[in-house]
């Protein structure tokens, strides 16, 4: 299968939504899935597909999608969800080619197993994410910048977007890259992480040494990541650098966890077009 051909008929079986090409399939653990509603974005006039990253000693597959013309693309990092870079991850690639940028989806947990084909989500995050440390996540992102701009990406215009996992993900690069100019983190965790042995900071022990700043879009009915939290993040970035104090958040009052995932039933479609506008907007006004 092409990667870059993700118009797949819906069917409720799991083995046919269960892809071992990166950015295809949606993840076991989620199914049965709203995929009737799934946005399906076009690879015509977009050059979309798999991208090998040399990360140490490891070759981790990654997606791209870029504008077919033109060269010199702002870049911007794409961080999963617990399930990896399934079908959803390479679409959001799409939409960002589609407005003119490089946007590449590292398969961040190739090293700790197959993300789409954990059964349950408790299996998947004992098995699979709980093994990933922030250490080796953000070389990996490091690594991801660097395959890019051999690719043709534009280095010095990168911004990082991600959601839920790659959500508090974003935090954490921002405080690590001094080369990121902006980032995005869709309701991603704010004041604990998946395993304190391996990620034993968070984004609030790291708000206020941001290199850029982060607007988080978060829903008010998101049980997982409370408001105290958002407040007390709030207060970090205020005592911080002046990315952190230019950072911003967008709570949008009806929506819960993962209010852009088009193909599960908490999506709320107005709430993630508008954080969509709001993120590209975000991008554009710190020069990338």
């Amino acid at each position: 299968m092409n990667p870059s051909d993700l118009s797949l008929p819906v069917s409720t079986d799991r083995r046919d939504f269960v892809r071992s090409a990166v950015g295809a399939g949606f993840a076991a653990a989620v199914l049965p899935a709203l995929a009737q509603t799934a946005i399906h974005t076009s690879p015509d006039g977009l050059v979309a597909g798999e991208l090998s990253v040399a990360s140490g000693a490891d070759a981790i597959p990654a997606y791209r999608a870029r504008p077919a013309a033109g060269s010199h693309w702002p870049l911007v990092l794409v961080v999963s969800e617990i399930f990896g870079v399934h079908e959803h991850i390479a679409d959001l690639c799409r939409r960002l080619a589609r407005a003119g940028y490089y946007a590449v989806a590292p398969e961040l947990f190739v090293r700790q197993g197959d993300a789409k084909a954990e059964q349950a989500i408790p299996e998947l995050i004992r098995n699979v994410v709980a093994k990933k440390s922030d250490a080796e996540t953000l070389a990996d992102l490091d690594a991801t910048v660097a395959a890019a701009i051999k690719d043709g990406a534009d280095g010095t215009r990168l911004a990082i977007t991600g959601f839920c996992w790659g959500g508090r993900v974003v935090w954490m690069y921002a405080a690590h890259s001094p080369q990121l100019k902006a980032g995005a983190a869709w309701y991603g965790k704010l004041v604990n992480g998946f395993n304190p042995a391996l990620q034993p900071s968070n984004p609030v022990d790291v708000a206020a040494k941001l290199h850029a700043p982060v607007l988080g879009l978060y829903g008010a009915k998101d049980d997982s990541i409370p408001l105290d939290g958002i407040e007390r993040m709030k207060g970090e970035l205020a005592r911080g650098t002046p990315a952190a104090r230019k950072s911003e958040f967008v709570v949008y009052p009806n929506s819960g966890h993962a209010f852009n995932a088009d193909y599960r039933p908490s999506y709320v479609a107005a709430d993630a077009r508008d954080g969509w506008a709001r993120m590209l907007a975000w991008f554009k006004a710190n020069g990338v």
